[in-house]
């Protein structure tokens, strides 16, 4: 069954190198976050690798990550493909605000994808470390067959994600006894503590599911993207910053009582490069994965 990954890169900067997170090396032999990623989905049994980027960029990202992707990719027949996010691709009829500079969010992100996704996906971040139980979970789950409206995501356990460098913003989840989502609270300034996780000294469960913008979706999700993606055009009350996000819109719609979002919980420890000083902590979690044997020095190959 072909299942693909679909990866939001259009933050990468223009101009490779220092300061570009995305790109920042991780592991022993330079493998950047990426990499890490697209190796535990083809693990996990995904066959297909969409990378969102912009066009500005195109070049820059084949030489440096692409090409040598797609390689690995083409030797695990593992098919990839590219598309492009622009702050000009809009619904029909809809004109980019005068003086508007910032692209549109993870939603249009995923949008620019709709002509390349016809079976059940699954969405994340270029920079994010997931860990390997949560792509085997979503994989099974877009395999066992769901329903157009039925989606999942992971859900991580609040204290895996925290920083020990500042505050971080996380999408608090409300989880029924069945284990399905029935809310998601936009919680910013998390701050790690002794006993757990506080904001603004009012202490939160650090036992809590939150959501890392990693979800498992169906192909038909894609038409109500664009549909949510005309209707917050129209309905956007700041034209130069607003941001159509993809767990705004699925909290929006849940609400309404259109999908289900089974929450999938993975106990693996998050990652990412928030702060210019968690580059060092991360470096050394990969490290520490590579000597415990979760991952080879010579990353892609155990995959043969």
């Amino acid at each position: 069954m072909k299942t693909s990954l679909v990866i939001m890169a259009a933050g990468i900067g223009s101009r490779f190198g220092g300061g570009i997170k995305q790109l920042t090396p991780v592991g022993p032999n330079k493998e950047i976050i990426m990499d890490y990623s697209i190796h535990d989905a083809i693990e996990a049994g995904f066959n297909k690798v969409i990378f969102i980027i912009r066009k500005d960029i195109e070049q820059d990202f084949k030489d440096i990550i692409g090409n040598r992707i797609e390689k690995i990719c083409n030797a695990h027949n593992v098919e990839v493909g590219y598309c492009f996010q622009d702050l000009h691709n809009l619904p029909a009829g809809m004109v980019c605000p005068e003086g508007r500079t910032k692209p549109w969010g993870t939603g249009q992100a995923v949008l620019a994808a709709k002509d390349l996704v016809h079976e059940p996906f699954c969405v994340i971040n270029a920079d994010d470390y997931y860990g390997k139980e949560a792509f085997k979970l979503l994989h099974d789950f877009l395999v066992e067959g769901h329903g157009d409206n039925e989606f999942a995501m992971a859900g991580f356990i609040l204290k895996n994600t925290l920083s020990d460098n500042g505050t971080v913003t996380r999408g608090v989840c409300e989880v029924n006894d069945q284990g399905y989502l029935t809310d998601v609270h936009e919680t910013h300034d998390i701050a790690k503590t002794a006993t757990g996780a506080e904001v603004n000294g009012v202490a939160l469960d650090p036992n809590a599911n939150v959501s890392m913008n990693m979800w498992a979706l169906s192909p038909a999700f894609m038409q109500t993207l664009e549909d949510g993606f005309v209707e917050f055009f129209e309905n956007n009350k700041d034209p130069m910053k607003g941001e159509y996000l993809i767990p705004v819109y699925i909290g929006e719609l849940l609400e309404q009582g259109k999908v289900s979002v089974k929450v999938l919980e993975t106990n693996d420890k998050w990652f990412g490069v928030t702060y210019a000083e968690d580059k060092d902590f991360v470096i050394d979690s990969f490290k520490e994965l590579v000597d415990k044997g979760v991952y080879k020095a010579d990353l892609f190959s155990d995959l043969d």
